[in-house]
């Protein structure tokens, strides 16, 4: 796999990871996070747990397959980037309104309330929520 399909691959586990993470096996949690997030080789990992790098692989395909298989057919993360999209069109919208107009305060002020009401929903009851959404 080349540069750009790690790294696309990469961030996708890890949107689906905080969208989905609870509903992985503590197994399957561990062994993502070791690997795509904090960036450890199957080497590393199976030092680690004491066991194979093929035990490791399997494990982390599984919990790569139950993420996409969870996404399939919850789509939460299709989901979220449709919004995120539409929130980016209706701000662009916003930007070609006259400036101090009664509409592009009010455009404005629906979209501060959507990304407010965004944040306040946590699809990962173990992941702290700060006011920036993260």
């Amino acid at each position: 796999m080349n540069e750009p399909d790690a790294l696309g691959k990469t961030t996708r586990i890890n949107l689906l990871f905080d969208f989905y993470e609870t509903l992985l096996t503590e197994k399957q949690r561990t062994f993502l996070k070791y690997y795509f997030h904090d960036d450890y080789s199957l080497g590393e990992i199976a030092a680690e747990f004491d066991i194979s790098r093929q035990a490791v692989y399997e494990h982390v395909k599984r919990a790569e397959q139950a993420l996409e298989g969870y996404e399939q057919k919850l789509g939460l993360l299709s989901r979220h980037e449709v919004l995120q999209e539409q929130l980016a069109r209706l701000e662009a919208i916003g930007l070609e309104l006259p400036v101090g107009s009664a509409e592009r305060a009010a455009l404005q002020s629906v979209l501060e309330d959507i990304r407010q009401t965004e944040n306040l929903i946590d699809v990962n009851p173990n992941r702290e929520v700060t006011g920036d959404g993260v």
